[in-house]
């Protein structure tokens, strides 16, 4: 997920850089959206614990 949000956060660089503005605040959006999404996961992963034991 961290991946996508990054993806889209490149995305928006180069459509702002590029002029569309639409299609980046699109993208920065998605991309803000998703880091969110993963932060909170991450911090729900890291309190209950559950991760591959060997």
């Amino acid at each position: 997920m961290l991946r996508w949000a990054l993806i889209f956060l490149v995305l928006a660089l180069v459509a702002g850089a590029l002029g569309a503005g639409g299609v980046a605040g699109l993208s920065l959006n998605i991309a803000y959206v998703l880091f969110v999404i993963f932060i909170i996961l991450l911090i729900v992963h890291f309190i209950t614990g559950r991760g591959r034991r060997v």
